[in-house]
């Protein structure tokens, strides 16, 4: 078994213990916690993420769990607003380049983040995990999304499953490209 393996196998009895669920012992800070795991092991941390989705409620009775995939959430926002058939056409058209920037607006970190919260509903649900990470960039910045979901999860921990590197203070997608500092998350299981 390998040291992935291990945490993978950590995080069911995590986020169904009282401690976690209750955010005891991190002194008002905000729930937020990630687990990073090397990127070529995404398919592996898939698959986990979904048995912890359906293993969750039957290991702790009456647990409310939400799980967001980031980049089906943002499907969803451009197919709603209907910009996805139009931003495939720009890509093809304009490039990457533009589409990126075209984008920024309807996918604006906050709009992302009320998005996010519609759909998972933290004053309703015990804990939310959120996927699909890597997939969603650079659509998405993950620092950005969690400024952005602050005043949101006043209690409700939140668990982003993070394709790269972060080590208490800089998030490291896919254990190369540096985003800004991020200082008030978790890291979730060590």
């Amino acid at each position: 078994m390998t040291n992935l393996d291990a945490r993978l196998n950590s995080v069911l009895d995590r986020i169904t213990s009282d401690d976690f669920l209750e955010s005891r012992g991190l002194s008002g800070d905000m729930p937020f916690w990630v687990f990073d795991y090397p990127p070529e092991r995404e398919e592996d941390v898939r698959k986990h993420v979904e048995s912890i989705v359906h293993q969750a409620p039957k290991k702790r009775q009456g647990l409310k769990l939400s799980h967001v995939n980031l980049l089906e959430l943002v499907r969803d926002i451009l197919t709603e607003r209907k910009f996805l058939d139009k931003s495939y056409a720009m890509q093809k058209a304009k490039g990457t380049a533009a589409t990126l920037n075209a984008l920024r607006g309807p996918l604006d970190a906050q709009k992302v983040a009320r998005a996010l919260v519609d759909r998972c509903k933290p004053t309703d649900t015990d804990v939310v995990l959120v996927s699909g990470v890597g997939s969603a960039y650079p659509l998405v910045r993950v620092h950005n999304l969690l400024n952005a979901l602050q005043p949101h999860f006043s209690g409700t921990p939140l668990v982003f499953f993070y394709p790269g590197i972060y080590d208490g203070q800089t998030l490291r997608l896919f254990g190369e490209l540096s985003d800004k500092p991020y200082y008030r998350a978790f890291r979730l299981a060590q």
